[in-house]
């Protein structure tokens, strides 16, 4: 739920998300700042799929469903060693990544009204965000920070569903991944 922010979140929005607590000494400090979902209460991710269901479509048939297809994958290790960029964003790199896409395309394939980032971008990157709309000065600073706190490894056994409430996204249930 990284480069979402580029319009305000809205009350109701919903998004999956892999929480990498590994990754907060890092990175909390350089997110807090310079990352939009970061300031709305998004721990440290990588986005499964934003933007999900609105709340108001979310039922205990959807919580079932999302249990059935995630339940479904299998837990797995990511080794996070290197950043990367796309336009006005830095990132950290979630290796391999082949898990984390089969996630959103499982989601996406059962929820067609739901694709990743609104279909507005053609490939799935899966990323942990760290800042955007920062210019290139700026991501360098943050990158050569970050080369001696790399590489760490986290191992993701879950999904979470999170919801804007307005003011804040917050937890509403947690999927485990099959072990």
């Amino acid at each position: 739920m990284a480069d979402d922010s580029t319009s305000t979140f809205q009350a109701g929005q919903t998004g999956l998300i892999v929480r990498i607590p590994e990754a907060e000494p890092s990175v909390r400090g350089w997110r807090e700042r310079l990352d939009p979902s970061a300031q709305a209460g998004v721990p440290a991710h990588v986005t499964v799929l934003f933007p999900f269901l609105d709340e108001s479509r979310i039922d205990a048939l959807v919580y079932s469903a999302l249990a059935d297809v995630l339940g479904s994958h299998q837990a797995f290790d990511l080794r996070f060693e290197r950043c990367g960029r796309l336009p006005e964003v830095l990132y950290l790199v979630p290796e391999p990544d082949k898990q984390l896409r089969q996630l959103t395309e499982a989601i996406a394939d059962r929820w067609p009204e739901a694709p990743p980032y609104g279909g507005r971008f053609a490939e799935i990157v899966p990323h942990l965000t760290i800042a955007q709309g920062q210019e290139a000065a700026v991501l360098e600073e943050i990158e050569a920070d970050l080369a001696d706190r790399l590489p760490f490894t986290s191992h993701v056994a879950s999904v979470e569903l999170m919801v804007h409430d307005g003011v804040k996204w917050q937890e509403r249930a947690s999927f485990a991944l099959g072990e």
